[in-house]
């Protein structure tokens, strides 16, 4: 073991927002492993105070640009709660639709261009043209499949407008659905791919038992419904996340922690699959079965082959939720909403783990409050834990060896900085 070692990589690279690896050993005994968050605090639960309803929606997808349908999606399920409103069979369908075109879109992002570089040892997915130029078309591919199929779904992906509170502003276009349900069937060969490129090569080997949080559905794969599961054998109403999880501060982040029966718990990929594994499209559990993957799974590098599992699933879940729909036959479901005082909870399960909305309007649908808890957040406690414990193993290794696979762990739980950073109110007596 080294007996000095002091390492701090500032606004790591191939991560969404800025956040700093600090590492420090003196006389052969670990002082701190940390992942400072340094970005600067943003106010969207300020901004949306004194909004109209309608608005709220449109400011909550532009919390974040990889994950503005989970946003929109959490603030209008809680704004239909607040309201009573109940949403029909076809727009769930549709939503659910819209979301995997999310989860493929912002998965196959960190698997191809922000993780798959550490596994070839490369700085960025540029170099990665010349060794597999394939692996880039074919993410390239993928990443466009999901980004028309939530145009067609939902009008465009980023900062989607045509999700309204009890339906939709415009009607979706059979032909156009037909036509990406063919593509989705053509992108099963680009999924196999992805599998066969990652079975061939090396995940770390890691393990730090945790607690694993995320919604649960008996009878879906829990993605845009669930109520709020914990590995440890407890499950809640999405309206009660406040009694169950607990937000803290720490000093060396501007972007909360969280806790609930542990000291800390992880949201994302592959705590939905140690939860719910068993409801994994079939397709899906040949690639986590092809990929090593079998839960309880308790290696953190394991999130990414998560995703590909998650990719898997929801492509084929697309195709089957497209035939639900053209079978129906769409219908146009714009909808007039009377606002009335009260306040809902939306929860979901946004690409990088559960997400929570919480507004509580007047009787003329402005909003009084609103509390935002984003799934990297609740990440952070178990990031540095699973730092405190990584380090110990690989001190053997040269500095740049250490610094290498610390940076390799904290992409692994692909973390969205900017949307986790979080206003704490403080109070002076």
């Amino acid at each position: 073991m080294a007996d000095r070692l002091n390492i701090k990589v500032e606004h790591l690279t191939r991560v969404e927002g800025h956040g700093n690896i600090v590492v420090n050993l003196a006389a052969g005994r670990l002082e701190e492993a940390r992942f400072e968050i340094v970005e600067a605090p943003r106010f969207f639960e300020a901004i949306m105070r004194g909004r109209d309803y309608q608005e709220v929606i449109h400011i909550a997808g532009r919390v974040c640009g990889i994950c503005s349908i989970s946003h929109t999606c959490a603030a209008l399920k809680a704004t239909e709660a607040a309201f009573g409103v109940d949403i029909s069979e076809q727009t769930l369908l549709l939503r659910r639709l819209a979301y995997n075109g999310e989860i493929i879109g912002s998965h196959v992002l960190h698997v191809y261009f922000l993780a798959a570089p550490d596994f070839f040892e490369l700085p960025s997915v540029f170099p990665m043209i010349e060794i597999d130029k394939d692996a880039v078309l074919r993410a390239m591919r993928l990443k466009r499949l999901a980004y028309d199929l939530c145009k067609v779904v939902v009008g465009r992906h980023t900062h989607p407008v045509a999700m309204t509170v009890g339906g939709f502003s415009f009607v979706q276009d059979e032909d156009e659905l037909g036509r990406i349900r063919a593509r989705l069937v053509e992108a099963i060969e680009d999924v196999k791919q992805t599998v066969a490129l990652f079975k061939s090569l090396t995940v770390p080997q890691f393990e730090r038992e945790t607690e694993y949080v995320s919604l649960k559905d008996p009878a879906l794969y829990a993605l845009y419904d669930g109520q709020i599961y914990s590995s440890e054998g407890e499950i809640v109403g999405a309206d009660q996340y406040q009694e169950v999880i607990e937000e803290y501060v720490v000093r060396h982040s501007t972007a909360k922690h969280a806790r609930w029966h542990r000291a800390q718990y992880m949201v994302g990929a592959l705590a939905r699959i140690n939860n719910n594994f068993e409801q994994l499209h079939p397709l899906a559990k040949e690639a986590a079965a092809e990929l090593g993957l079998t839960v309880p799974c308790f290696n953190p590098f394991m999130n990414t082959i998560a995703q590909i599992v998650e990719i898997a699933h929801c492509v084929i879940d697309s195709v089957d939720l497209i035939d639900s729909v053209l079978d129906r036959g769409v219908q146009d479901e714009s909808s007039r909403v009377e606002p009335q005082a009260g306040r809902g909870v939306g929860a979901i399960e946004a690409p990088r783990g559960t997400l929570f909305h919480d507004y509580e309007f007047d009787d003329g649908g402005k909003c009084v409050s609103a509390n935002l808890v984003i799934p990297t957040a609740q990440n952070l406690a178990n990031l540095d834990a699973d730092m405190r414990q990584f380090v110990p193993q690989i001190v053997s290794g040269t500095r740049e060896q250490i610094t290498r696979q610390l940076e390799m762990l904290v992409r692994a739980y692909d973390p969205c900085i900017s949307c986790a950073t979080h206003m704490l109110t403080v109070e002076f007596s």
